[in-house]
């Protein structure tokens, strides 16, 4: 004869029991709601034996959720809803820890979700926990922890995906973490906040990878801060802030603009979908200078600027804040030139003659010989023309000189006088 429905389900009840004692609990429990009728299944299945269902019901702490393909809810701790309060109606998805078969509830968890606690028999290697720090060891070289009043011990190196300096500022904090070792006999009991870190960005790659595009704007945390750079978590990714795109200006040591924990935002510039290498730029989120440079300053207009770097070729000079130009080392001097320092050196200021402007490869040429070639110039006409107002001075001063009167001589009107003896000049 066909069962009744209450025979039905002390039968699935039994095999449930009977078919969990050494197997996997989520792959043991849709085994046997496969079994049930098929009027019972459907419901969005969703992989690595993730399911989704309907909330219908909040009593206290418990969530109660319609779970599909069974006749028995599931039963969720509202403390596992951080993001929101959970409200009837709601879908959410979670994974199927175990069956109450007291209760005759599916006991369910979502990912990524702490786990409640009660003694030591209710700790198991992989749960994910919330843990008070109460203080740090003797040797600082990690924080003492509680979980639902069972001591741990979270070591440093599990605090963070980065090496922290100071621990001491987590002291008194609520963390999520995973247990990583658990010895109820021994009351040991070893947390890790990395693997729960680790765990949060690989789910949150996935997603980055699916939307990442050039171009967009997003906002990080400095990780790193290299001579050639800056690492930039953006919540899913690393991406490197290179250190000529760091500023419009040269920066010289990124160490003295930043610190590990600054929060910046930056402009994805290249994306390398193969090897997952992404491109920053915090320049790119001001305003060129060379707009309004290129626009204000043009061709044979004398501006003052500062040595910035030598080169065998010339010398660059900032004119403006993150606009250079270049002397090339045939216009450092009227002379030939065999080295550039012996004509400017770095941090020196120098008056230069602008040659040529180049708003698209942003490149300038700069020139000191026009100068010096303008000056020199200017020189020898001073010079001559101070030749010329002292000779015409001079010759002023001899026209303006008084005849003396006892000056003998001349063939004015004073005569000759011959002496007889000479015979005269001949004809």
């Amino acid at each position: 004869m066909k069962p009744n429905s209450r025979e039905l389900d002390k039968l699935i009840e039994d095999e449930l029991a009977q078919a969990m004692a050494g197997f996997d609990v989520t792959t043991t429990v849709a085994q046997a709601e496969d079994t049930k009728p098929a009027r019972h299944q459907g419901g969005p299945a969703v992989a690595g034996g993730k399911k989704k269902g309907r909330i219908v019901g909040i009593h206290g702490k418990d969530v109660f959720v319609e779970v599909p393909g069974g006749r028995s809810q599931g039963v969720l701790p509202i403390q596992q809803f951080e993001e929101h309060p959970p409200k009837i109606g709601d879908e959410v998805e979670f994974d199927i820890e175990r069956y109450d078969a007291a209760n005759g509830l599916l006991l369910l968890t979502r990912e990524g979700s702490t786990q409640a606690v009660t003694d030591w028999s209710s700790v198991a290697y992989g749960m994910i926990v919330e843990a008070k720090v109460t203080g740090t060891n003797k040797n600082k070289t990690g924080l003492t922890v509680e979980v639902s009043g069972i001591k741990g011990f979270l070591p440093a190196s599990q605090l963070d995906l980065y090496r922290v300096e100071d621990i001491e500022q987590f002291v008194n904090q609520r963390l999520k973490v995973m247990v990583a070792e658990v010895v109820p006999s021994e009351r040991n009991l070893i947390v890790s906040r990395r693997a729960v870190l680790e765990r949060e960005r690989q789910q949150k790659a996935e997603l980055f990878w699916q939307t990442v595009a050039e171009g967009q704007v997003k906002k990080g945390i400095v990780r790193s801060v290299k001579p050639f750079g800056v690492f930039v978590d953006l919540g899913g990714a690393d991406g490197l802030i290179p250190v000529s795109e760091i500023s419009w200006q040269r920066v010289n040591d990124p160490n003295e603009l930043f610190k590990v924990g600054d929060s910046v935002e930056v402009q994805i510039n290249r994306i390398d979908f193969d090897t997952r290498k992404i491109g920053l730029s915090l320049k790119a989120m001001t305003r060129s200078p060379w707009d309004d440079f290129a626009q204000e300053v043009k061709a044979g207009a004398r501006m003052t600027g500062k040595v910035t770097r030598l080169t065998d070729f010339g010398a660059f000079v900032e004119l403006a804040p993150g606009v250079e130009g270049l002397i090339h080392i045939s216009e450092l001097s009227t002379q030939r030139v065999r080295r550039v320092r012996d004509i400017v050196s770095e941090g020196q200021t120098v008056e230069v003659e602008v040659l040529s402007v180049d708003p698209t490869n942003r490149r300038i040429g700069l020139s000191l010989k026009s100068i010096k070639q303008a000056q020199e110039e200017a020189e020898d006409a001073a010079e001559e023309a101070e030749r010329k107002a002292d000779l015409t001075a001079a010759e002023e001063r001899m026209a303006a000189r008084p005849a003396n009167p006892n000056l003998r001589g001349g063939i004015g009107g004073t005569p000759v006088r011959v002496e007889r003896d000479e015979e005269p000049p001949a004809r």
